[in-house]
């Protein structure tokens, strides 16, 4: 297997110099030259829940787009980490707040939710749950796929990945967008339900 030469600093300033001529495709080699030591530093700074991946990513993006206030023959690699710096502490900023805000309100929220439950009969129940197999079943095959693998066969989110060649992130983001779309449809039949109930 060919291993790349090291890509140094003179390297770095001479694809910086093209990408700020409008060769963009340039910062593709910069990327690769600080991604792994850009994602082993996100890794071992941050808290459980951060998305190490989508920090980096994002540090690239904010790098690439505020590349004109870089200096020229300055470290690069120390503006690029100060800058992945503040992507992860607004990250852990804003996780706190979902934290806090859970701590304050969930408990909360989980009584009025398990209050309006109980107070739901068993017939509203069985509607429920006939609106939740309709709506699987009108659910793609992929997307039935994902359901099954995760919530019949619990299978963890990083075999779900290699199976189906995405990343974790990717597949928890579709799983999120599967349960949205369930949940839509189940609220949409059960309102459709209710109001052919009424008189």
């Amino acid at each position: 297997m060919a291993i790349d030469p090291p890509f140094d600093d003179l390297q770095t300033e001479s694809a910086l110099r093209l990408v700020c001529r409008g060769e963009t495709a340039a910062f593709e080699a910069v990327v690769r030259r600080f991604e792994r030591p850009l994602r082993a530093w996100l890794a071992a700074h941050a808290p459980p829940g951060v998305d190490v991946d989508d920090l980096a990513q994002r540090s690239f993006v904010a790098a690439f787009t505020r590349l004109k206030e870089y200096q020229p023959g300055t470290d690069f690699a120390a503006w690029l980490f100060t800058i992945a710096r503040f992507q992860l502490r607004t990250e852990t900023t804003r996780l706190r707040r979902i934290a806090d805000y859970h701590a304050r309100y969930g408990p909360d929220l989980l009584q009025r939710e398990l209050d309006r439950r109980c107070d739901e009969t068993p017939e509203m129940w069985t509607t429920r749950l006939e609106s939740l197999q309709m709506c699987l079943d009108s659910l793609g095959e992929s997307l039935r796929r994902f359901v099954s693998w995760r919530y019949e066969e619990e299978i963890p989110l990083e075999e779900m990945a290699a199976r189906c060649d995405r990343s974790v992130p990717a597949v928890k983001k579709q799983l999120w967008k599967v349960r949205q779309k369930l949940q839509q449809c189940i609220e949409t039949r059960m309102a459709t339900a209710s109001g052919g109930a009424a008189p």
